[in-house]
């Protein structure tokens, strides 16, 4: 690609197509906006993933054809999830369809038995984010949510404002 010398055009390759690719990707992240390497779904952490994947190879390639059709599809991959994101915002019927529910794993002092059978969470999961969270006690967690992206987020306090509560389900 660059050089006839084996080794001194993998060295090349590595750090040319890697500069081109990051600069890309920085690129279109300035474009469209702080959102496009967000988890806020599970379909933007899908994205996320795709477009690691996409950079690595992009930078694995041996020709120039290879190397633009892993940046195209970087570009496509942030044009869908800008379209993707536009319409769950716009449509609640749309963001029912791909969209997970956030889910109880323990609130009110005990641990939700069915939802941590639903979603394959153990109780030895949960008290390890408790303690991340620095719970010292059950009262100190008001609730354990198993959210849409995978995070697990626990709520501190004695009282919390029911609206934070909008839309986790209770297996």
């Amino acid at each position: 690609m660059f050089f006839q010398d084996t080794l001194l055009d993998l060295v090349a390759r590595a750090f040319i197509l890697g500069a081109m690719g990051m600069v890309w990707v920085v690129l279109l992240i300035r474009i469209n906006g702080l959102r496009t390497l967000s988890k806020m779904t599970n379909f933007d952490f899908v994205v996320t993933l795709a477009i690691g994947s996409l950079l690595a190879s992009a930078v694995q390639a041996s020709r120039w054809e290879p190397f633009g059709q892993c940046l195209a599809a970087i570009a496509a991959l942030i044009l869908v999830q800008w379209l993707v994101a536009r319409i769950r915002r716009d449509s609640d019927r749309f963001e029912d369809a791909i969209q997970n529910e956030p889910v109880f794993l323990f609130r009110d002092g005990s641990f939700c038995e069915a939802a941590l059978e639903t979603t394959r969470v153990s109780r030895s999961d949960v008290l390890a984010k408790m303690r991340e969270a620095n719970c010292l006690r059950f009262d100190d967690a008001y609730a354990v949510v198993l959210e849409t992206t995978g995070d697990v987020s626990v709520l501190h306090g004695a009282e919390v404002d029911e609206r934070i509560l909008e839309g986790i389900r209770t297996v």
